[in-house]
């Protein structure tokens, strides 16, 4: 057995026996998930390059993205981009790479911005003009060299001391938050509410049974011709969202659709956008402030501030540890009999084994205590099966 692998029982009350709970998501338009995936693609880009010209992933963290809300007039019918949202990519790439005595440049500007262009184009429709409404811009530096050194080795080397960590399973909130965000962003609701614009965030209370769900969502005003319609839309979303909640749970639920309308004031008064997002109108958005690596923020669970967007997936533990500690959490919770809860959190310590952490620790909520030593010995086999090179560096 791995000694740096620590099984523990506790005795917490499992998420949903809890007397409350609170779940939050960021959707695809919301300006933090933009800066999130921004992030991400710039780095999945940077490594199918340096993959394709030098076979394996290069030193490079872009994990540093800034979305900067213009201004836009909004009213029902129409409206009008004024200035455009601002999008600053920072971070420390590799762009020099010496072979076999020739120095080989990598133009990584032009690929960094069209990294950025195209997860616009791919995730937002026909509204947001990628080219009239958003600037694109990046400043980027080369990766200190000790840290270059360290992800060139062999067996990758963590190059930071950091945590990651996860739990399983969701519970009924959790699934019911992720569930609503997903359909209000699906290609078929799109189609048949196209009022509905892509920043959508949603707000899971339950308190005992009771499940309060708040929605935020940007409604395209290019397709609301009054405030009868909007408040419609309201209501259609509504019963829509309370027909997903009646497939998740038995619980009582109750729906909440921008609850700071005030009809009074008309057009001004309501959630309106041009685009599909409210980085459209003075909404910044930041990497690291959406959504865990579960597509969740939970913030009565133990959760990492690591932002796993953009880091090298390589080296880079405040990714690999976290994406890791999720696949434990799942595969154990799945296969595993009698595991209610599960939490797996890892530290790495810098310049050491990336697939040798300081520990990698998992808390179990057994159904059954006096099957906790076969838990402990199956969920231990399931964390070294992770734990392997070859699986971390699949994560690449």
């Amino acid at each position: 057995m791995e000694d740096f692998i620590k099984v523990e029982r506790i005795n917490w009350k499992p998420m949903k026996d809890r007397e409350f709970e609170i779940v939050e998501r960021k959707g695809r338009g919301h300006p933090d998930y933009i800066a999130d995936s921004i992030a991400e693609i710039t780095s999945r880009y940077l490594c199918h390059t340096y993959k394709e010209r030098f076979g394996r992933v290069l030193h490079h963290n872009v994990d540093k993205v800034l979305v900067v809300g213009g201004q836009a007039w909004r009213t029902f019918g129409k409206g009008e981009v004024l200035q455009p949202i601002y999008i600053m990519i920072a971070g420390r790439v590799t762009t020099e790479v010496e072979l076999k005595g020739t120095r080989h440049r990598i133009p990584v500007g032009p690929l960094i911005i069209r990294a950025a262009q195209d997860w616009l184009r791919e995730n937002f429709r026909e509204y947001l003009d990628v080219e009239r409404h958003v600037i694109i811009d990046y400043r980027i530096g080369s990766g200190a060299v000790d840290l270059t050194r360290l992800v060139e080795k062999e067996i990758p080397l963590a190059n930071d001391t950091s945590v990651g960590l996860s739990f399983a399973p969701l519970t009924e909130t959790e699934e019911l938050v992720l569930r609503i965000e997903n359909y209000l962003n699906s290609p078929e609701l799109k189609k048949e509410l196209p009022q509905v614009g892509e920043d959508v965030k949603v707000m899971g209370f339950r308190e005992g049974d009771l499940i309060n769900v708040t929605i935020a969502v940007a409604m395209m005003c290019q397709h609301i011709e009054n405030l009868e319609e909007y408040r419609a839309v309201k209501e259609e979303i509504k019963e829509r969202v309370l027909k997903i909640a009646s497939e998740i749970t038995d619980r009582e639920v109750k729906v909440h659709v921008n609850t700071a309308d005030d009809y009074s004031k008309g057009s001004d008064g309501v959630y309106l956008v041009v685009t599909g997002t409210s980085a459209e109108h003075g909404d910044d958005g930041a990497t690291g402030r959406g959504n865990r690596v579960h597509g969740l923020i939970t913030p009565l669970r133990p959760m990492s501030l690591e932002a796993t967007a953009g880091k090298n997936p390589t080296s880079h533990v405040g990714k690999v540890y976290n994406v890791l500690a999720d696949r434990i959490a799942s595969r154990i919770y799945r296969e595993v009999d009698s595991v209610e809860e599960v939490y797996v959190y890892m530290l790495s310590q810098i310049g050491k084994r990336i697939d040798r952490p300081q520990i990698l620790g998992i808390s179990i909520i057994p159904e059954s205590a006096e099957k906790f030593n076969n838990i402990r010995y199956e969920a231990t086999n399931i964390a070294i099966e992770e734990l392997s090179v070859e699986n971390i560096l699949k994560i690449s």
